[in-house]
């Protein structure tokens, strides 16, 4: 039972190191092994290998999201929507493609 609790603080520990937030996005976490390709005044686009259409973002990309307080609103397609207080993030995942775009 404490091994799986070891494994569990450790893994939780471990997917928060793998995303930093973004001043520019409104704090929204920022895989850090993505790759930058481009940026508008409202977006950022990213390469990023572990992403896909079918699948949506990683576990552990939603644990961060989480604990940053940002909630899981609609989705359309590949588009998912998540909220914190007055702020509105559309976050696009692609086939090795992430975009994030502010929406308020």
């Amino acid at each position: 039972m404490t091994l799986v609790i070891g494994i569990s603080i450790g893994y939780y520990f471990i997917a928060l190191s793998l995303y930093e937030p973004s001043d520019e996005l409104y704090g929204f976490p920022i895989p850090k092994k993505a790759e930058f390709v481009q940026e508008s005044d409202k977006s950022k686009s990213y390469d990023w290998s572990r992403t896909s259409e079918e699948n949506g973002i990683p576990f552990d990309y939603e644990i961060a999201l989480k604990v940053n307080d940002w909630k899981k609103g609609e989705r359309e397609g590949a588009s998912v929507l998540y909220k914190k207080g007055n702020h509105t993030i559309d976050l696009i995942s692609t086939t090795k493609r992430l975009d994030i775009i502010k929406v308020k």
